[in-house]
């Protein structure tokens, strides 16, 4: 038994250290998307209202004139495609997903910029499996945790380990997300 609690000492440690930053991913983008109802954890939208003098009324407009008034907001490189829902009614897509809408009666402008958030968009990334090469490292990392935990028995022993105050936290760590889970 020695020798077991001495090599799940030593395995618990290198296993965990090599899996710290992977546990930050997780947790961050956990968290992060345990609140999507709150507020959008991959981007930041930025609202931009404007006014612009070109006159772009569907049978008016043309192309470089809603190019001209892009320039005022954003680079026209950025321009996708535009469409008219109504007659004065110009919606404009730009890259990365944000738009603009402009209305050609009051000639005034509103443009949505879709930003990534920094830090967040990855970890996020990371946390859907976006390939199979992440979903094979993801795996391993589930097996280790799964290592961890049941190695963190081995860890002390006595009174404080798994037949003491330990197997209390074991006990409410599984009791209380049980209850949670059925009364929620």
């Amino acid at each position: 038994m020695k020798q077991l609690r001495k090599w799940m000492r030593i395995l618990h440690r290198d296993i965990g250290f090599f899996f710290v930053g992977t546990s930050l991913i997780y947790g961050l983008s956990g968290i992060a998307l345990n609140h999507i109802k709150d507020w959008n954890p991959n981007y930041s939208v930025e609202i931009k209202d404007f006014t612009f003098d070109k006159d772009l009324r569907k049978s008016t407009a043309s192309k470089e004139d809603i190019l001209e008034v892009i320039d005022q907001i954003d680079k026209r490189d950025n321009y996708k495609s535009h469409y008219y829902p109504e007659p004065n009614l110009l919606k404009v897509f730009l890259a990365g997903g944000s738009s603009v809408v402009l209305d050609a009666e009051t000639k005034r402008g509103r443009a949505e910029f879709l930003r990534k958030r920094v830090v967040f968009y990855q970890v996020n990334f990371l946390h859907y499996n976006p390939h199979a090469w992440w979903k094979w490292f993801s795996d391993a990392f589930g097996v280790a945790l799964i290592f961890l935990a049941i190695s963190s028995l081995f860890m002390i022993k006595g009174r404080k380990g798994i037949a003491g105050r330990g197997g209390i936290y074991i006990a409410l760590g599984i009791i209380i997300p049980l209850v949670l889970l059925f009364l929620f």
